[in-house]
């Protein structure tokens, strides 16, 4: 029986986590052609204001979430927005915290956008997942933007910096996150697709397939542990949709999403959506809600930023009801 239950449990989870793992591998390939930072960098260049530039680079970070996954917009971003900031001579703040942000509140649109998606409501089909969460994400993301700018507005520094030059070019990479997307939208499971798509880009690039697995494997086990558990004894429901999305959200930095949605999830939940949302949201309340986090430090410290997690927690107070609030009256 016991047996049965860690199965079943791992079976939920494993998708998911190979799914990210072909993403971030495509996503690698993508950045060493430069696709990321010289989109970025064309950006930066474009004769627009600071507020205007903030929210032209934070739309490119949600689309790069929805269509790559959080983790790896807040890798392969996070950098391109603090450089495009100091290319301008610009207060980096903004553009560091809100990278991660938004990779947080725009990875609702589809299930491969973020590994709480795939284990909520499974792969399913990505095209219906993508038009009933549309309304919610374009609002959520487009709030976000907005308090961001509004609380920590771009403002000049009194230094400026020389801005980089680099050539927007189309290879491997950009037909890999192609191929990913159909995959996404097109299979009800698309997890061993799309890793394979991504061995194969590293393969073609002759870029050697490394990931940094701990973290995650320590994710993966949680999970399947929390998911025995909840197999075994059967976790209560917590109320209608807008008690699951804030319970999910608190519940998120308390254990992290991951371990959470498979805890909820163990058992078909009542209000799927909710339960996503506030997954989904509310980690970024605090650096423990999701494994986006630690890797957005790890990339902010690599560029050379200081960030801090009590702004990181301010700020998402400011951000998560609000957005949570929005995403659930129109899901």
């Amino acid at each position: 029986m016991l047996a049965d239950q860690i199965l079943a449990a791992a079976a939920q989870t494993w998708p998911p986590f190979v799914l990210v793992a072909g993403l971030l591998l495509i996503g690698a390939v993508a950045a060493q052609e430069g696709l990321f930072e010289a989109a970025g960098t064309a950006i930066a260049r474009a004769r627009v204001g600071a507020v205007t530039l903030l929210l032209a680079l934070l739309a490119l970070d949600a689309c790069v979430t929805a269509v790559l996954n959080l983790d790896t917009a807040v890798v392969f971003l996070t950098p391109v927005l603090v450089h495009a900031a100091r290319s301008r001579g610009l207060d980096e703040r903004p553009f560091l915290y809100g990278s991660v942000l938004m990779a947080n509140t725009s990875s609702t649109l589809l299930p491969g956008s973020n590994l709480t998606n795939l284990l909520v409501v499974g792969a399913g089909s990505g095209g219906s997942f993508a038009r009933h969460m549309l309304p919610a994400w374009l609002a959520s993301s487009a709030l976000t933007a907005v308090l961001l700018a509004l609380v920590l507005p771009p403002r000049a520094e009194p230094h400026a910096c020389a801005a980089t030059t680099s050539c927007l070019r189309f290879g491997v990479g950009t037909a890999a996150i192609g191929g990913a997307a159909v995959a996404v939208l097109a299979l009800p499971n698309p997890a061993l697709p799309v890793a394979a798509v991504g061995v194969a880009a590293c393969v073609l690039k002759r870029l050697p397939p490394r990931l940094d697995a701990r973290m995650p494997t320590l994710l993966f086990l949680a999970a399947v542990a929390l998911g025995t558990a909840a197999r075994a004894w059967s976790v209560p429901a917590v109320g209608g949709r807008w008690a699951t999305g804030g319970v999910a959200a608190l519940a998120s930095v308390v254990v992290n999403n991951l371990p959470a949605a498979v805890l909820f999830s163990a058992r078909p939940p009542a209000h799927p959506l909710a339960l996503l949302l506030g997954l989904d949201l509310g980690p970024n309340l605090a650096v423990t809600g999701s494994l986006s986090a630690v890797l957005w430090l790890r990339a902010a410290r690599g560029a050379g930023a200081r960030p801090s997690v009590v702004t990181y927690s301010l700020l998402g107070a400011l951000v998560v009801p609000p957005t949570l609030a929005v995403s659930l009256a129109l899901s």
